[in-house]
């Protein structure tokens, strides 16, 4: 026996398990920061295989780091989970499978390395909110990727698709405070704290005209106002501000920013800024590791013309993880037709027994890439080696 099919039947020894986690967490979804009972399950579920489970990790109530280490020298991997639900339509990004595939990957590695002799640590890391205030964040900047020598996560999907691209991100507000009066009688007396936030999009609208192709400025009003017969004294906005890569995001905020400036100054009002979320770096795949899972579904029976060239899903607090280990972020198969992520008809879909069939083989090829890192030293230097280009070329 292989110690890659090691992998695959240890995993298919606890499949049922695995398919529970995802069921049991599909069931009862939980908004970011609130996964009290998934990482409750995923953690007595990792302890229960002999990982060493660390809870609330930087304070973060649903967090966990789990490790297992085999007590030699040899690399380190990090598998990923994610758990967090959306509002009101529950696990439509199909969460409740990420998280089930990571661990099922964590515990399937384990065993291909105990088996083989094969010295390093497998290191799985509970990571809640990413649909809003992701926590890879924080943990990134908290250095707690740095010593993997790479990071591994698969995404529920319509197809099958390379570790391909994401979009740097900034998340502001734009608060404008100026001076209430009456509409009608005195509307001389008032400062219009709406007129600002409509000056601020009026001055995005033509931003627009000059960036990059790569870049998305969006956003909402999310207070108006209060009455018609009332000029606003305060009104706000939010926006997101994406490009292809942190360094033109940051310049593409800057000038939004002048934007909002101007818009105070025209208007006579008041601004203040803040980031209502986190923001997220691009997602730098390392095309060594992803050629690498590439290899392993063609390996499974997956044809290459079945695996779709990456493309831009917006953006992921994984690519903050990524410029701090290398890292990979595909897709796999989980539903028969295309139905969009975020959707309800994704969410049902992502229930069935189809979708956590899906969820097991995505599992293995997580474990199958891990174990090839392994047992590479060579491809271990090769990933090493990008990572190492990439981080030059980004500084």
């Amino acid at each position: 026996m292989t110690n890659k099919q090691l992998v695959f039947d240890e995993i298919d020894q606890y499949a049922e398990e695995f398919r529970c986690i995802s069921r049991s967490i599909g069931n009862r979804p939980e908004l970011g920061h609130e996964e009290f009972f998934a990482a409750e399950l995923l953690t007595a579920e990792l302890s229960k295989y002999g990982f060493e489970v660390e809870r609330g990790i930087l304070a973060i109530e649903t967090s966990f780091i789990a490790v297992f280490d085999t007590g030699k020298p040899g690399p380190t991997v990090g598998f990923l989970c994610e758990y967090d639900a959306l509002p009101e339509i529950g696990h439509a990004c199909g969460h409740h499978l990420i998280c089930s595939m990571s661990v099922a990957a964590g515990v399937g590695l384990k065993a291909a390395l105990l088996d083989s002799g094969l010295g390093g640590k497998i290191r799985i890391y509970g990571t809640p909110a990413e649909e809003t205030r992701g926590a890879k964040v924080p943990m990134a900047a908290a250095s707690l990727f740095d010593d993997c020598d790479f990071a591994l996560m698969a995404h529920p999907y319509h197809t099958f698709e390379q570790s391909g691209e994401s979009l740097a991100m900034d998340a502001i507000q734009f608060e404008y405070k100026g001076l209430a009066a009456h509409a009608a009688a005195s509307p001389d007396e008032g400062i219009n704290a709406l007129d600002a936030v409509l000056q601020l999009f009026n001055g995005i609208n033509a931003l627009r005209q000059q960036i990059r192709s790569d870049a998305r400025i969006h956003g909402i009003i999310d207070n108006g106002g209060k009455a018609p017969n009332i000029i606003p004294d305060y009104a706000s906005a939010k926006f997101y501000v994406r490009s292809a890569t942190r360094a033109y995001t940051n310049e593409l905020a800057a000038k939004v920013l002048r934007c909002a400036e101007g818009a105070a100054l025209q208007t006579g009002c008041t601004l203040a800024t803040n980031a209502f979320e986190y923001a997220y770096d691009e997602l730098l795949t390392n095309e060594a590791l992803s050629e690498q899972f590439n290899a392993n579904l063609i390996e499974a029976g997956i044809r290459p013309e079945q695996i779709e060239i990456g493309k831009d899903h917006g953006s992921l607090d994984l690519g903050n993880v990524s410029v701090r280990c290398p890292a990979i972020h595909p897709y796999v198969k989980v539903v028969q037709e295309r139905l969009l992520l975020h959707t309800v008809a994704f969410r049902d879909a992502a229930m069935t027994d189809y979708a956590l069939d899906g969820m097991l083989f995505g599992a293995k090829m997580l474990a199958a890439t891990a174990y090839d890192v392994f047992a590479d030293p060579a491809l271990l230097a090769q990933i090493r080696s990008e990572f190492e280009q990439q981080a030059r070329r980004s500084n």
